[in-house]
């Protein structure tokens, strides 16, 4: 049978992921790589076409056929067929709830869904690294790959906070997570001057904190979390201060060793957000570094041998990237070693230092 991942939204997650579907389907065993878009437009034309050109298949609603084919696109799936086809099907609209009630939950033929970011209740949390063994074959045919701050957050926590047998070693944790404005493709949604968020979780502050801790709840951990925000003026990248309070003794060398430790942790000298963003434009895929986070070591600060403080640079969406493909693999075959072996080509934009 083929294996046919369906990617529903051309956005700044969906059209990257339909890139390294198409580009690596060889490596990652994947016969087939399908697309919906749901708008026609001129704008995107050159962008979509490329896609096709590289092998992606496009898929629309019946009534807007004749419109892509006017643009001189080749439909080649209505929308339902592509869905009922599909191995695995990976919303990246922001409706993935409402498409799950919608659409998804009456289709027997794919292995399972993935939603993107904000699509809390879709399905099991999921970040690559973080909760892999949380994952249950046969179970979870839904799953809700976090936010690209989420990813950070947690990847942080258990890197620094994680001493296996013994648990989780942290009283609590604090975070600011610094956003940037819009990503660089849009032109909506800019905001002339950093705008300060409302603690609107009385527990956990804002959201980030908040679908932190549920992701630690999939491998029964409940955290001491807590989160603010603030959106910059900037289209660069997201940073987050962070401060944790563990409880045992540390020291700086032991904190940079953890990170280096972690390949999935970038770690970096740069104190600019333009620098970090310009080495994923120049290195990384479609601009996007696949590391889950990019601690700035200069930052890290142990004080009274148990406050852990400091900065890092967030890779949105490749990060979300990465964890995406390791979840729809995980949904083909649900084989924590076989996933490795074929995730292991897109490890070359999944960086140790920057």
């Amino acid at each position: 049978m083929s294996r046919i991942v369906h990617v529903v939204g051309t956005g700044t997650i969906g059209e990257p992921l339909i890139g390294l579907f198409t580009d690596f389907k060889h490596y990652l065993g994947i016969d087939e790589v399908t697309f919906h878009k749901r708008t026609p437009l001129a704008s995107d034309r050159a962008r979509i076409g490329h896609l096709m050109k590289r092998g992606a298949h496009l898929c629309t609603d019946d009534d807007r056929i004749a419109d892509f084919e006017d643009l001189g696109h080749k439909v080649s799936f209505g929308a339902r067929e592509a869905l009922e086809r599909a191995t695995v099907v990976i919303d990246c609209t922001p409706a993935g709830n409402d498409n799950k009630e919608r659409l998804y939950a009456g289709l027997d033929g794919p292995r399972g869904f993935l939603a993107q970011g904000s699509e809390a209740g879709f399905g099991k949390p999921y970040a690559r690294g973080v909760n892999d063994s949380a994952l249950v074959a046969g179970e979870d045919r839904f799953i809700q790959i976090v936010s690209c701050n989420t990813h950070n957050i947690t990847t942080l926590v258990k890197t620094i906070c994680d001493d296996g047998d013994s648990g989780y070693s942290l009283e609590r944790a604090s975070f600011v997570c610094m956003r940037r404005a819009n990503d660089i493709t849009q032109v909506g949604s800019y905001v002339p001057a950093p705008y300060v968020g409302r603690h609107d979780d009385p527990k956990f502050g804002t959201h980030h904190a908040r679908d932190a801790n549920r992701l630690f709840q999939t491998m029964n951990l409940d955290l001491n979390l807590f989160s603010s925000a603030v959106k910059l003026n900037t289209q660069y990248m997201h940073s987050i201060w962070f401060q944790f309070l563990l409880g045992r003794d540390t020291e700086n060398a032991e904190v940079e060793k953890r990170l280096r430790d972690n390949h999935r942790v970038a770690v970096t000298d740069k104190h600019y957000a333009n620098e970090i963003f310009s080495f994923g434009r120049d290195h990384g895929y479609y601009g996007r570094l696949l590391s889950q986070a990019v601690v700035v070591l200069p930052t890290l600060l142990v004080r009274d041998g148990r406050e852990v403080t400091g900065f890092c640079f967030t890779p949105q969406d490749g990060n979300s990237l990465m964890s995406s493909i390791a979840a729809a693999l995980w949904l083909i075959e649900p084989d924590a070693e076989s996933v490795s072996k074929r995730i292991a080509p897109l490890r070359r934009f999944v960086f140790l230092e920057i």
